[in-house]
């Protein structure tokens, strides 16, 4: 974390993931984000990594932090964005006596489409948004939307792939260059499987993306100005 300031500080808030390179990402795209925003900026997670975000507060509180605008780490507004996060947010801050403040997630908005638009190289003929995927719909939807705004942006086909469905997909044609965009913040187990199934034959050319990552910077810095500027 930066040296602490009058400024509100950034947390961003993550899943957490088993794999072990997930919380330097996260870490690494703090930094970056708080260095956009100027801000003091710090990571949490709501399992698996540490700190889990009370630790984090009761870490801000004994650097004379006494506000911080949370930035969720997710894309949709599945369960852990409606439920988890909120009540964690409540908890910690009870329990720290640090305000914070819930800012937007990362979302699939046109911000988010244009990014990943920017990751796609030239001379691609189709595009997968490749998701976790969620048991609501509704989250699963608005990233299907999201890939064909990408698809629009790069003039390619655009598809959808859920990792938690288990999906298999067809071959594309021959001479088919397919390039896969996670929709993932961090390194993840499910995007590890998915590289190991990075080319499909049949003549089709599959590249598998990496994640996100500190591309994530200005959305992060832009969602902790939102609020911060209110």
């Amino acid at each position: 974390m930066t040296a602490p300031n009058s400024t509100t500080a950034l947390l961003t808030l993550s899943h957490g993931s088993r794999h072990p390179a997930a919380a330097a990402s996260v870490a690494a795209l703090t930094r970056a984000a708080g260095e956009l925003a100027g801000a003091p900026a710090t990571a949490a997670h709501l399992e698996f990594n540490d700190p889990p975000l009370e630790e984090a507060a009761h870490n801000l509180a004994e650097q004379g932090v006494r506000e911080a605008i949370v930035v969720p780490l997710l894309f949709t507004e599945g369960y852990h964005q409606r439920v988890d996060v909120p009540a964690a947010l409540a908890q910690a801050s009870a329990a720290s006596g640090v305000t914070l403040r819930q800012a937007r997630g990362l979302g699939t908005g046109e911000d988010m489409a244009r990014l990943l638009a920017q990751q796609v190289p030239e001379g691609t003929d189709t595009v997968v948004v490749y998701s976790v995927g969620s048991s609501d719909e509704r989250a699963n939807a608005a990233v299907a939307d999201l890939a064909r705004r990408v698809g629009e942006l790069t003039g390619c086909a655009a598809e959808v792939s859920f990792a938690t469905r288990g999906e298999r997909r067809p071959v594309g044609p021959e001479g088919n260059q397919e390039v896969v965009v996670p929709l993932f913040v961090s390194p993840g187990l499910l995007l590890d499987r998915l590289d190991t199934d990075s080319g499909d034959g049949g003549g089709q050319s599959r590249c598998v993306l990496p994640p996100l990552g500190e591309a994530l910077a200005g959305i992060v810095s832009h969602r902790y100005a939102e609020v911060a500027h209110a």
